[in-house]
């Protein structure tokens, strides 16, 4: 499928007419085309004419609608002319210059120049086009990050000739160029979109492909993705059930892979009726804003077609397949009989109405559970529910207890499990093991498919394989294990430094840093204010940035950071500057509970006392009775306390600063020692002080 509604050399363009040009566009637009987007492409469509004609003698191309699908919008006109590349942005019929126009046209720059091959060389030009307002930019500056990017141009209808003819003006450096200009629109578009912006793509029909920055990528995710559907479609025929383990090397998409199934499978209808799936995670701020995100983005779309559409109907739409674990474990609950007696968990006839199809089950047939390693061994889940629901001696861990949910159809259902390996378990989690020795123990007829790497060491200490020996109903594949990295774009190598950083090896370090810092600034300050202008000045167009501390940062309160006053997380990620609320207004910080499995484009980490640099290795802290920090002498409390920063350490996908208190001798829970050393230990690594 063309990412463009409409290609044409500058010649053949003036040569057609408006109706044949506009023709091609309507074909190509998947909505019925409302008067207002045909008033628009018509006018587009005459002002672009008019412009070119000064250069129908040379070699050149335009493009209407074309598609960026990392942020799921569509540049109005992109023109190729002299080497240059010009991303315009209409506003017809608009007379006022909106701050969000602005950004959003410097968005379409930034985003060929960091993800299409074909343009990141070469000189690009934004340029807002409000068809009726009066003022025109007298100047074009390249941006001071010297990366090729004009400053955001501004024209109105009669005057854009002009404007892109200040920018042919100018000289640019000449150089022989990877990808010539004719093959531009060929050119591969390489995106590392962040999980809100993949999850939008996917939903707004974009395949895996079209999202990912590698082939190998987004070959292995669709690869995967068609072996989940197949195992679906397949246990769907026979009227039987199915348990599918997806695992990955960090960061190769195992939730996209969910995401995607579940999307897809929204999609598909036999006589009229959708075999339901649910993608669940335990992650409840991932969960809430992806939810809110798409939501949005619905409503939009349905406003652009000119439809009324309320944004609780988008949220309620998305819900049916994007759910919190906890919320789907706890409807179950809900009908059971109680008390348990003698270790058995029934359905109580009375609470609920059976459904021919689902019998007591919930109403999808497909479950998607991520992060699986994670749910609650049977112990933690039983204290849980006596404390918290009055539920007493529950029999079962939360994994098998999710396999018993589903077990209750009549029909057929399927289980997928996106596995992460290589993480320490904290408090309560089950492990992978307890998924496979539920299948064993109480679920021999179900059919398991599993990833060949599931035997390795790092899931349930390599005992999958012998585990499953007894089991009748196993396939293993290849094709159930992503091998990919999908790497952060600008810093590849990020997540090792961090290890080492944690790990207190200087050396290596200093040597992994000096790979990233041309293009993954991490600066130090002592100052707050100083760290959220460095943020400020940094982001451009709609780039996100935030605060971020540690949960058990208590001593913050003096810089007027509370970490008990808990961000919105929704507002935090999705609302723009002028919302008190948005990450970028910069006053409520977010934790690593508030950020893990989302990200922000930069971020300023301020370090509190809890976590110390001393005589080469680091000293944990928990800040007790409102007069002193405890130190902390558990191990399994001091390795989450090092994933709490490892988390808050590789959030951010463009840079970074580290503001580290000078604390006040005044103040003996806050003494400039308990401070300086971790300070200068950050600063002998090489990142520099602003």
């Amino acid at each position: 499928m063309a990412r463009y509604f409409y290609y044409s050399d500058i010649r053949s363009f003036l040569r057609e007419s408006v109706e044949e040009i506009f023709g091609k566009l309507s074909m190509n637009d998947e909505y019925d085309t409302a008067a207002t987007q045909k008033f628009a492409w018509e006018e587009e469509i005459n002002t672009m004419k008019d412009v070119l004609r000064t250069y129908q003698d040379e070699q050149g191309w335009i493009l209407f609608e074309y598609t960026i699908p990392r942020i799921g919008k569509r540049i109005d006109v992109v023109l190729l002319l002299r080497e240059r590349i010009f991303a315009i942005e209409f506003k017809a019929g608009q007379e006022d210059i909106l701050h969000a126009d602005v950004d959003q046209v410097l968005d379409y720059a930034l985003d060929l120049k960091n993800f299409h091959q074909g343009s990141a060389e070469r000189m690009i030009a934004p340029i807002l086009v409000p068809t009726e307002n009066d003022k025109v930019s007298t100047t074009c500056t390249l941006s001071h990050y010297d990366d090729g990017i004009y400053e955001p141009m501004i024209a109105n209808k009669v005057a854009l000739g002009d404007v892109i003819g200040r920018v042919l003006g100018q000289d640019i450096p000449h150089k022989e160029y990877k990808v010539a200009l004719r093959d531009w629109v060929r050119s591969r578009y390489e995106p590392t979109p962040t999980i809100v912006e993949a999850a939008s793509a996917l939903y707004n029909q974009h395949s895996v492909e079209e999202i990912t920055r590698h082939e190998a990528e987004g070959e292995q995710l669709d690869r995967t993705t068609k072996y989940v559907m197949q195992v679906i479609h397949e246990t769907k025929e026979r009227k039987g059930k199915s348990i599918c383990f997806v695992t990955g090397v960090p960061g190769a998409g195992k939730t996209l892979v969910g995401l995607n199934v579940a999307i897809k499978q929204s999609d598909q209808e036999t006589d009229g009726k959708r075999d339901l799936a649910v993608y669940l995670s335990g992650n409840g701020p991932l969960v809430a804003v992806l939810t809110e995100a798409l939501a949005r983005d619905k409503q939009r779309q349905e406003k652009e077609k000119g439809n009324r559409y309320n944004i609780t109907t988008a949220r309620r739409e998305v819900s049916q397949f994007i759910q919190i674990i906890h919320r789907y474990r706890d409807q179950m609950l809900g009908k059971l009989k109680t008390p348990i007696r003698d270790g058995i968990v029934e359905i109580d006839p009375e609470k609920e109405l059976r459904d021919k199809h689902a019998g007591y089950a919930e109403v999808e047939n497909i479950a998607i559970f991520d992060e699986a390693q994670r749910s609650w061994d049977q112990e933690h889940l039983a204290s849980w529910l006596k404390r918290k629901k009055g539920v007493n001696d529950f029999p079962m861990s939360e994994g098998e207890f999710l396999i018993w949910s589903l077990d209750q159809r009549e029909d057929w259902a399927v289980i997928v499990c996106l596995v992460g390996g290589g993480q320490e378990i904290n408090t309560g989690e089950a492990g992978i093991g307890e998924w496979v020795r539920a299948m064993n123990e109480t679920f021999p007829d179900w059919n398991v498919y599993i990833s060949n790497q599931l035997t390795e060491k790092e899931y349930a200490e390599g005992q999958v394989a012998e585990m499953l020996e007894e089991h009748k109903n196993v396939v293993f594949s290849d094709d159930l294990h992503l091998a990919v990295s999908m790497r952060s774009f600008r810093a590849e190598s990020l997540s090792r430094m961090v290890h080492y950083l944690l790990d207190c090896d200087a050396p290596k370090v200093r040597e992994t840093y000096q790979e990233i810092k041309d293009r993954y600034p991490i600066v130090l300050t002592r100052d707050l204010e100083k760290a959220k202008d460095w943020l400020r000045e940094r982001a451009r167009g709609s780039e996100r940035y935030g605060m971020l501390v540690s949960s058990k940062g208590y001593r913050l309160k003096p810089l007027a950071i509370d970490v008990r006053c808990k961000p919105d997380t929704v507002h935090w990620f999705l609302d723009d500057i002028d919302d008190v609320r948005s990450s970028l207004f910069l006053e409520d910080a977010a934790s690593e509970f508030d950020v893990q499995g989302l990200e922000l484009d930069w971020t300023c980490l301020v370090w509190d006392a809890d976590f110390r640099y001393k005589n080469g290795t680091w000293d944990f802290y928990e800040f007790k009775g409102g007069c002193r920090w405890n130190k902390i002498k558990k191990e399994e409390r001091q390795a989450y306390q090092l994933n709490a920063y490892r988390v808050l350490l590789t959030r951010a996908r463009q840079g970074m600063v580290i503001c580290i208190p000078e604390g006040n001798p005044e103040d003996h829970t806050r003494q400039p020692e308990f401070y300086d050393c971790t300070y200068k230990y950050l600063k002998q690594l090489g990142f520099e002080e602003i």
